[in-house]
C-alpha cells in the first residue's frame, strides 16, 4: 500500500508533535551535557553527538510512524510484541521519571532565580515552576502545550544562533598549561555514555511522540500520512540535533581550556553557566544567554510534566482496560501530574546537592536500556500488526540494525570498563 503525498495543508496540520519532542529534547542533554562536552573536551566529542543522533534516529521515528499507520500509540504496539515489552518500558519509566523531572526542574529553577533576581531555596523555586506547569497543562492541555512550544522553540533558535555567532567571533581562550582530559578511562567513558544517553533524547520518548501525534490528530481532525508525520518528526529531530551542536560549540569556544569546574548543585550550575558566558562574551550577551538557557529548560520541564502522566495514563488504559476507562482520563492525568511533581520535589530535597551525579546516573541508565527499547520499537514496526506499506523501508531497517550494534557495543564497553578496568 503506497502512502499518499503530503500537501502543504496536511503538513501544517500535522506539524506540532515533532516540535514538542524537540522541546523535551533540548534540555539537560544540551544545556548541561553538550556544554560540558565542549567545555571539557572542545570539539573532540562532536563525533559522539553526531553518531548518537544518527543511530537513535530510526527508533525514535518509529513512534509517530506507528501512530500514523495504525491509529494507535506505541504502547499498544508493545502489547502486541508481548507483555514483557510493556513491563520493560514501565520499569524503566518508573525508574527514571522522578530523577528526570527533578533534574530538568532544578536547572530551570536556577535560571529563574537568575532572571528574576529573587533568591529562594532551589526546592521552593522548583515547586513554583512545577506548579505553573501543572496549571498550564490542566487549563489548556495539549492545544496550549502545542502553541507554547512553537513560540518557545522559535525564541530558543534565535537566541542560540545569536550566542553561537558571538562565540565564533570572540574565539577561544585556552590557558597554556591546559591539558584535555582523557576520555578512554572509566570516568571518561562514563561521561561519554552520559552524553549519548540523552542525545538528543532517550529512546522511550518514541512512546511520548506517538501519544502527542494522537492528540494533534484530535485537535486538527486530520489523519496524517507517514510522509507528514516523518516531516514533522524531522523538523523536531534535526532542530534538536543542530541545537546540541550549537551548545557544544558554545562550551568549546567559551569554556574549553579555561579550567572552569562545573558546580554539583543544579541551581549553582545554572548561575555559573550564565556568568561564564557573560564574562567571556560581554555583558550584552547576558539576556541572550539567559533567554536561550531559560527557554531550553522551561520547555523541557513543561513537556516532561505532560509526558510522564500522559504515558502512565495510557499504559493503564492499555494494560487494565476493565479497570481504567477513558472516562477517567482527565482526572487520572491530573492526579498523576501532581504525583510526579511531588515525588520529583522529594528527590530534589534528598539529592539536590548531588546534581551532576544525579544527571549522569539517569543518562547512563538511558543509554544502557537504549538497545532493549530500540529493539522493541523495531519489533513493533516490523511486526504483523503493522500495515505492510507503512513498515520502514530497507534503508531504515539497515540503519536500525547498525544502531542496535552501536548502542549495544557502547553499553557493553561501559560494563566492561566498570567491572574489569
Amino acid at each position: 500500500m503506497s502512502q499518499p503525498k503530503a500537501d502543504k495543508s496536511g503538513l501544517l496540520q500535522t506539524l506540532g508533535p515533532g516540535i514538542i519532542m524537540a522541546g523535551a529534547a533540548i534540555g539537560v542533554s544540551h544545556l548541561v551535557q553538550s556544554t560540558r562536552a565542549g567545555a571539557d573536551y572542545g570539539f573532540y566529542l562532536l563525533w559522539a553527538v553526531v553518531l548518537a543522533l544518527i543511530f537513535k534516529y530510526p527508533f525514535l521515528e518509529y513512534g509517530p510512524r506507528y501512530a500514523a499507520a495504525t491509529g494507535k500509540s506505541l504502547l499498544e504496539g508493545y502489547m502486541h510484541v508481548g507483555k514483557w515489552a510493556m513491563a520493560v518500558f514501565l520499569v524503566f519509566t518508573f525508574g527514571t521519571m522522578f530523577t528526570i523531572t527533578a533534574a530538568v526542574t532544578v536547572v530551570t529553577a536556577g535560571l529563574t532565580a537568575q532572571m528574576t533576581g529573587i533568591t529562594l531555596h532551589p526546592v521552593l523555586w522548583s515547586g513554583i515552576i512545577l506548579g505553573v506547569c501543572v496549571i498550564i497543562l490542566i487549563s489548556g492541555q495539549y492545544p496550549l502545550l502545542d502553541g507554547l512550544m512553537k513560540i518557545m522553540m522559535t525564541a530558543l533558535a534565535i537566541s542560540t544562533i545569536i550566542a553561537v555567532i558571538a562565540a565564533v567571533i570572540h574565539g577561544g581562550n585556552i590557558a597554556p598549561e591546559f591539558s584535555r582530559p582523557v576520555i578512554w578511562n572509566t570516568a571518561g567513558v562514563s561521561f561519554l555514555l552520559a552524553l549519548m544517553g540523552w542525545m538528543p533524547i532517550p529512546i522511550d520518548v518514541a512512546v511520548w511522540h506517538s501519544l502527542w501525534t494522537h492528540e494533534r490528530t484530535k485537535q486538527t481532525r486530520h489523519n496524517p500520512s507517514i510522509r507528514e508525520v516523518t516531516f514533522d518528526f524531522n523538523v523536531g529531530y534535526i532542530g534538536a540535533g543542530l541545537m546540541a551542536i550549537g551548545f557544544l560549540t558554545l562550551g568549546a569556544l567559551v569554556m574549553y581550556g579555561t579550567g572552569a569546574q562545573f558546580a554539583d548543585s543544579g541551581s549553582a550550575f545554572a548561575g555559573q553557566l550564565v556568568e561564564l558566558y557573560t564574562s567571556s562574551l560581554g555583558q550584552w550577551s547576558r539576556p541572550v544567554i539567559l533567554a536561550a538557557a531559560f527557554t531550553t529548560m522551561f520547555s523541557t520541564t513543561l513537556t516532561v510534566v505532560d509526558a510522564f502522566p500522559r504515558v502512565l495514563r495510557r499504559a493503564g488504559e492499555v494494560t487494565m482496560p476493565n479497570v481504567i476507562t477513558r472516562r477517567d482520563s482527565k482526572s487520572m492525568y491530573v492526579m498523576l501530574m501532581i504525583l510526579v511533581a511531588a515525588c520529583s520535589l522529594g528527590i530534589l530535597w534528598l539529592l539536590g546537592k548531588s546534581f551532576t551525579a544525579m544527571v549522569d546516573l539517569a543518562t547512563i541508565l538511558s543509554f544502557l536500556t537504549a538497545p532493549i527499547l530500540g529493539y522493541i520499537n523495531f519489533r513493533v514496526v516490523t511486526g504483523e500488526n503493522m500495515p505492510e506499506g507503512s513498515k520502514p523501508p530497507k534503508g531504515m531497517r539497515i540503519l536500525s540494525w547498525l544502531g542496535l550494534v552501536f548502542l549495544t557495543g557502547f553499553a557493553l564497553l561501559f560494563i566492561y570498563w566498570r567491572l574489569f578496568v
